[in-house]
């Protein structure tokens, strides 16, 4: 399922990603969440925790802010099926050794180029997905 979701500042694209995400792991699928810059994907990283506060999701943020050694936690958590949910920009989450995620949807959240070769190759990581971009 590839799908572009446009809109202004407040039109629900945010929303969107969080239910499709939510619908995703409660189907027992892991999402990749990816955002353009590393403070949206911490913005995202605290809304997608709050929203799954109530359900027994793990959600974790993957950007430049974490160390190595908390990268490769999270890293190895999306390796284990620890983490359900992992928010990260484009470059973090290409890293090749995440493309092991058993992935059912890659919820793609205000990229400046949906169609650029980063993207592409973020959204490719898991060939059985769908995407939600």
């Amino acid at each position: 399922m590839d799908r572009l979701v446009c809109g202004d500042v407040g039109f629900g694209k945010t929303e969107v990603a969080v239910r499709a995400a939510f619908k995703a792991i409660q189907d027992g699928k892991q999402v990749a969440v990816l955002v353009p810059t590393t403070l949206l994907a911490s913005q995202h990283g605290n809304t997608f925790s709050d929203r799954f506060a109530g359900y027994p999701i793990r959600v974790e943020v993957l950007s430049r802010f974490l160390t190595n050694s908390e990268a490769n936690k999270v890293i190895a958590g999306l390796a284990s099926g620890e983490i359900d949910c992992v928010v990260g920009t484009s470059t973090a989450t290409c890293l090749p050794s995440c493309t092991h995620l058993n992935a059912a949807r890659t919820a793609t959240s205000v990229l400046p180029n949906p169609t650029s070769p980063q993207t592409s190759r973020s959204i490719g990581t898991a060939r059985s997905m769908s995407a939600l971009v």
